[in-house]
């Protein structure tokens, strides 16, 4: 599989906004304009997270439904996912992979159903990671606003148990930051499981893109980075072109 570029769009209230440290959301724009746009940009695939709709345990299907008919790259939804009669309803709806977070957390066995009926290839772990005020790296719940007590270490091997297909790394730290990818986090997830990895928090350039790839992720993830232009952050939706790739990151398929 290539080394994949993927932005990642968060929905909050039927909005695409844009968050910093998971606080402070700004308003981007409207998700279907911001899908066609990705759509022209011919982008290798969108991640599409309602962050609304964990917390209201509902998902937006008529939105849903919507941004898959506009979309003709995968998508991978996630936010409010509670059932196996959620992710039918989803696959049904054109979206090619969920994303799975607070069920993670929960213990819930969705997880364990998903990856048998549908297949690795189809179910993402999404785990946020925060850094303690000693410097380590913990588990971190969006919802509570806490820090977990199970380890990074145990809570990958439980999704290496479930097979799961990808783990998305969502660094709370470096979140809307633009400051580059967390080396040393990155780092030691890598060589800590033998499931294909996505790591987002902090992309900055294209350099970041190439390290992760190097290292042997499967994609690296970026927020601000593809919404985001100039000193002020005017909102421009941008996407690096095969030739640019080509230059930074070179031979994606190697």
């Amino acid at each position: 599989m290539p080394f994949r570029i993927i932005p990642v769009i968060l929905i909050s209230n039927g909005g695409v906004i844009k968050t910093r440290q998971f606080k402070r959301p700004r308003y981007v724009g409207d998700p279907i304009n911001t899908v066609k746009i990705f759509n022209e940009k011919g982008v290798d695939e969108l991640i599409i997270i309602d962050i609304e709709a964990s917390k209201r345990n509902e998902i937006n299907f008529t939105l849903v439904e919507e941004i898959a008919s506009e979309a003709f790259i995968p998508i991978t939804y996630g936010g409010g996912i509670k059932s196996i009669a959620d992710v039918e309803r989803l696959f049904s709806l054109g979206i090619e992979k969920i994303s799975v977070n607070q069920s993670i957390i929960s213990g819930c066995d969705l997880l364990g159903k998903c990856v048998e009926r549908y297949g690795s290839q189809s179910v993402v772990a999404c785990l946020d990671i925060k850094k303690t005020l000693f410097g380590k790296y913990r588990l971190y719940s969006y919802i509570t606003k806490k820090l977990l007590n199970e380890s990074i270490s145990n809570m990958i091997k439980r999704l290496e148990q479930h097979a799961i297909g990808e783990i998305l790394i969502n660094h709370v730290d470096r979140d809307g930051s633009m400051l580059g990818y967390d080396q040393e986090l990155a780092k030691f997830l890598y060589e800590n499981t033998s499931v294909p990895l996505l790591h987002l928090g902090g992309l900055a350039s294209l350099t970041d893109l190439a390290f992760l790839k190097n290292l042997g992720y499967s994609a690296g993830c970026g927020g601000s980075y593809f919404v985001f232009s100039g000193k002020r952050d005017g909102v421009l939706i941008t996407y690096p072109n095969e030739a640019q790739i080509i230059e930074y990151i070179g031979n994606r398929f190697e």
